[in-house]
């Protein structure tokens, strides 16, 4: 294609109102990640590759004109492959996630690509105690001060108390008081 890509042209269909129903299966010889998701995220309903049998290729775009979405098996195994390595979003994580604001969210994810105060107050044009405001709201909001207690004992820096084991068992009636003095 002279003047676009696949994909600007799957997002230029897509986006124009007067094609609404119009369906688009992106027929490719490229099998990348990036150029799948990209060509999903345009919109199209279908991704496959050239080396496609007619008989399939017409079956598929019977599949996608009906409403269905429709990818190559070679594609459809990178897809579950890449979600599948991804990790797992929990239930708590989402609902915490849920009570951050806009503008914490944006502040953490900056964070967590490992962006200073400054570099964070940079970027979105925001004072630097701005960024702290916001980082302290959001580890109030999803409790991260759990966080710190675990990081703190799993870094070696707190250990746990040192039990009295033979104590504890006797008082529960599992040791006598006499024997297990060496525990």
């Amino acid at each position: 294609m002279p003047d676009l890509d696949g994909i600007e042209a799957t997002r230029l269909i897509c986006a124009d109102p007067a094609l609404t129903g119009v369906q688009v299966v992106v027929l490719t010889t490229f099998e990348l990640d990036e150029y799948v998701f990209a060509a999903l995220r345009a919109g199209a309903s279908g991704f496959l590759l050239k080396d496609i049998e007619p008989d399939d290729l017409r079956a598929a775009i019977r599949v996608v004109a009906a409403g269905d979405a429709l990818l190559s098996p070679g594609v459809t195994r990178t897809l579950v492959a890449a979600f599948t390595a991804g990790p797992a979003r929990s239930a708590d994580s989402v609902a915490q996630l849920a009570r951050l604001t806009d503008r914490e969210r944006e502040v953490t994810a900056l964070a967590a690509h490992d962006r200073d105060n400054a570099e964070i107050a940079a970027q979105l044009m925001i004072s630097p105690a701005t960024v702290k405001t916001h980082i302290a709201r959001a580890m109030a909001k999803i409790g991260a001060r759990a966080h710190l207690v675990v990081f703190a004992y799993q870094s070696g820096l707190v250990r746990p108390p040192v039990r009295d084991c033979a104590s504890e068992l006797a008082e529960v009636g599992l040791l006598d008081s006499g024997v297990g003095a060496e525990l």
